[in-house]
């Protein structure tokens, strides 16, 4: 079986003032440093699943700009033994101003976040990473990883 997830890559700024957007995410006892981004649901394109997760999460309309990297190696659900992942990752450009609170620091939930866990067992906040702090061990998962050495590859 398989899960197939899409992430969007927003870089913000130019030169050595770039900065990645990344989520930050307690899900079921875990903390995870990702690419903002989601599952792929039925009777829906990679892209126009995107452009949901982004609304979802962020409330962020965003284009979906060129193809960076599909999975190209096997990638064992980390929630789920029997699936094996398959990430999709586009870079993504935000069509308005960024509305959903950034924080300074990896995991500061506030209140209303963490309510969110107690319902559903999952949260989320947003930052940026500076680019000369942008290396794989900043994010957890390992596709992730994968491609953090291909943006950041000389």
């Amino acid at each position: 079986m398989f899960s197939i997830r899409v992430y969007g890559i927003l870089i913000e700024g130019a030169g050595a003032a770039r900065r990645v957007l990344v989520s930050d995410e307690y899900i079921r006892g875990a903390y995870i440093t990702k690419f903002p981004g989601g599952g792929l649901e039925f009777g829906e394109g990679t892209r126009d699943c995107l452009k949901r997760e982004f609304r979802e999460e962020m409330d962020l309309e965003v284009s979906v700009d060129a193809h960076l990297y599909t999975t190209d190696f096997y990638q064992m659900s980390a929630f789920d033994p029997n699936k094996q992942i398959i990430s999709i990752y586009y870079y993504v450009t935000p069509m308005e101003p960024i509305k959903a609170p950034l924080r300074d620091k990896p995991f500061q939930f506030d209140e209303r976040e963490m309510e969110k866990y107690e319902k559903t067992g999952e949260t989320e906040t947003f930052r940026f990473i500076e680019w000369k702090d942008f290396k794989p061990e900043v994010v957890t998962l390992p596709i992730d990883k994968v491609v953090v050495q291909i943006l950041t590859k000389p």
